[in-house]
């Protein structure tokens, strides 16, 4: 005769864990704020030419400004799912 298994217990509620998810501009500020510190460290210290990725950085955080994207924003919400911390 064959044996059947006894039901299993119930489990328990479980709150679920909040997770940290930043708003867009604030990762666009982290990475433009780090790549900015990188370039002035590697100009100082490697060559000079590594302030054109400062320009670069300036030039995303313009059109971010102006246009209210820029490809780091295409890319972290289309790619990452990363949600605008306001609604145009």
């Amino acid at each position: 005769m064959p044996t059947v298994a006894a039901p299993r217990p119930a489990r328990p509620n479980r709150e679920p864990v909040p997770t940290l998810s930043w708003p867009l501009e604030r990762i666009l500020f982290l990475m433009a704020g780090t790549m900015t510190g990188l370039s002035a460290v590697l100009s100082a210290t490697v060559s000079p030419w590594f302030l054109l990725l400062t320009g670069f950085v300036a030039v995303n955080q313009l059109a971010f400004v102006a246009l209210g994207n820029c490809p780091s924003s295409w890319v972290l919400t289309r790619y990452f799912g990363v949600k605008r911390g306001w609604s145009r």
